[in-house]
């Protein structure tokens, strides 16, 4: 499986291709799935470009969405977008259009409260595991980590030349899992690194412009569809690699 990233924490000074109304989240998710993507994963925005979990900006997100795609569309619950933890719940329980999942990361305060939340209303929950965080330690020790869709193994290390090891690093803190399948992802320079041992291991993963901008020969991606092309071809030829 590979996940489409839209757009992520990214602005307006990302460049224009990045997809900030809901309309044109709509057209890059639709443009993703028509050439491999089988879910999405996208933040919903501010009228002046910010994530936010406002139930009229995520509903609108949403709607436009599904009236392109039927792929499951998730999205985000950072406390960057609502840092206050109740006020995060609040926004939750406030949502009159419920995407199918919601990431929620396990090391931000509040976290087993959202994804309680999340799942007391249908919503399915990815748990963000953050490498160089205690999230791997409080997701084993959680009582909700049963229940989740998925772990989003998160690699922060942007550096391509220690991303991999990073994700490995991450990978064996991560040992309670119930049984729920792993998401792999990198992000800036260790995006293509990490998606390929993704790839090796036999991992989802993911690939968007949230996690990168350019394209494994450094060239400027122009587009979150030619990232999932690329992204599939990396994926493959590294799962089949010896």
């Amino acid at each position: 499986m590979v996940q489409v990233c839209v757009n992520g924490g990214r602005g307006s000074g990302d460049g224009a291709l990045v997809p900030l109304s809901p309309a044109a989240m709509a057209d890059s998710a639709a443009e993703a799935v028509a050439v491999g993507a089988s879910d999405i994963h996208v933040h919903p925005k501010s009228p002046c470009g910010e994530d936010t979990l406002s139930p009229k900006a995520v509903a609108a997100t949403l709607e436009q969405i599904r009236s392109r795609v039927t792929a499951p569309v998730g999205v985000t619950t950072g406390a960057w977008a609502e840092p206050d933890p109740a006020t995060r719940v609040a926004r939750v329980r406030e949502w009159t259009v419920l995407p199918d999942h919601a990431s929620v990361n396990w090391h931000e305060p509040g976290a087993e409260q959202v994804a309680a939340a999340l799942l007391e209303r249908g919503v399915a929950v990815e748990a963000g595991i953050w490498s160089d965080t205690d999230g791997a330690a409080r997701f084993a020790a959680s009582p909700l980590a049963p229940r989740v869709l998925r772990i989003l193994a998160e690699v922060t290390d942007p550096n391509p030349d220690t991303a991999e090891d990073s994700a490995r690093g991450l990978l064996a803190a991560l040992t309670v899992t119930h049984g729920r399948p792993v998401l792999l992802h990198g992000e800036e320079g260790g995006t293509w690194p990490v998606l390929r041992l993704a790839g090796r291991l036999g991992l989802a993963t993911r690939i968007g412009l949230e996690d990168t901008l350019f394209l494994p020969n450094g060239q400027r991606a122009l587009s979150n569809a030619e990232l999932v092309t690329e992204g599939l071809v990396q994926h493959e030829r590294a799962r089949r690699s010896p």
